[in-house]
């Protein structure tokens, strides 16, 4: 599955309390872009789908869809301060090259060999 930090849930626990939304979940997905290829993304979201992949954390809720799911399996997501700012960050060990920014990703071919994405 997917590993969520101690700092990554505290952060997502401070964000939520200040969005005082309790219908608010947080969703986690993979798209096409990105200086690699693949990008990770982070939004907001009411509504969750079937396919959806269900984290919680604290009185609130991560989603992936299944298809991300298909390139985050093993993932860890961690939040980071540093003197470069703050960020939260995905180590996939799937991904055979990532940016140097963090948030773009590519897949060998190997992986699309020995996955199928279908909706």
């Amino acid at each position: 599955m997917v590993e969520i930090t101690e700092s990554a849930k505290t952060k997502i626990a401070d964000i939520f309390y200040e969005e005082n939304n309790p219908s608010l979940k947080l969703r986690t997905f993979v798209q096409g872009g990105g200086c690699s290829g693949m990008q990770y993304g982070f939004t907001f979201d009411e509504v969750q789908n079937d396919d959806d992949f269900e984290f919680e954390i604290g009185p609130t809720k991560m989603l992936i869809d299944a298809i991300s799911m298909q390139y985050l399996t093993g993932a860890v997501i961690d939040y980071k301060e540093d003197i470069m700012g703050s960020n939260f960050s995905i180590k996939n060990p799937n991904a055979q090259t990532t940016c140097g920014c963090g948030s773009s990703f590519s897949m060998s071919d190997d992986f699309y060999d020995d996955h199928s994405f279908t909706g």
